[in-house]
Parts: structure tokens; C-alpha cells; sequence
């Protein structure tokens, strides 16, 4: 009968699930972040790298939407004010209540499909428990009772 309560320098952790991956996302699993030097300008694997470059692109994309206006209203206020309305209001108005919001939410349905891309280029998925057929059935209680 072994001793529970000793305490062995071994370790006997369970792993946990944390999804299905192919051989690119496996690689990218069985990466040590921790000890990994992290670097935004220069980071040390493909996904990171590609994934960075989708987020400075939308950066990009969102910086030219948001203070692109502002900066023309700056650089050519008669143009942005007074010498193209739209609608009845002035061109700078306009682009700032209406583009920038649409453009928003066009920038993060852009950042979800070239996310979903590139977990698919490197084998994550993301499944639940019903999905990968482990469900249990019946939900547990959260507050952790049983039914009545």
C-alpha cells in the first residue's frame, strides 16, 4: 500500500486537454513560453510571428480609420469643413460618426477570419467537450449540489 501523504521530488501531474493539434500546432504546444525570451519585433516562432503580423496590420488599419480624419481636418481644414458636406454635415464630421465605427467593425471580422486562417495553418482547434464526443450527459450543479 503506498503513503499518500509523503511527498515525493517526483512529479505526477495530470496534463490537461487542452484541445486537438497537428503536428505545426503540437510543435507550437511543446514550445517553452517561459523560458522563451519574448520579443513583439522579433518573436520566436512562425505562429507568433504570423499572428503578430495580422495584429500590427490591423493596428495599422485601425490608425489610419481613427486619426485619419483628424489628421486631414489638421492638414486641410477648409476642404474637411466647410467645402465638402455630405449629407448637410462637414466631411470630417461625417468620416469620424460614421467610417470610423464601420470600419471598427469590419477590422474585427477581418482579425477573426485571419485568426480562424491561421489556426487552421497550423492545426489548432478548438472543439468542446460535446464536440470531441467526451460529454457527460447531464450537466454538473455549479454550486456544486445535487439535483432535487
Amino acid at each position: 500500500m503506498t503513503d499518500n501523504n509523503s511527498h515525493d521530488s517526483t512529479d505526477n501531474r495530470t496534463a490537461t486537454d487542452g484541445g486537438m493539434a497537428g503536428q505545426p500546432g503540437q510543435s507550437h504546444r511543446d514550445t517553452d513560453y517561459l523560458s522563451a525570451e519574448v520579443n513583439l519585433l522579433n518573436p520566436s516562432t512562425p505562429f507568433m510571428r504570423d499572428h503578430l503580423r495580422i495584429v500590427w496590420t490591423g493596428f495599422v488599419i485601425w490608425f489610419v480609420i481613427v486619426f485619419g480624419p483628424v489628421t486631414m481636418t489638421r492638414l486641410a481644414p477648409g476642404v474637411m469643413t466647410t467645402e465638402l458636406p455630405v449629407i448637410g454635415f462637414p466631411l470630417h464630421y461625417f468620416l469620424v460618426a460614421t467610417v470610423a465605427p464601420t470600419g471598427a467593425l469590419i477590422l474585427s471580422f477581418w482579425y477573426s477570419r485571419k485568426r480562424d486562417a491561421l489556426d487552421a495553418k497550423y492545426g489548432i482547434e478548438h472543439q468542446t467537450a460535446e464536440e470531441t464526443g467526451r460529454g457527460g450527459g447531464d450537466a454538473a450543479a455549479t454550486d456544486g449540489g445535487i439535483d432535487e
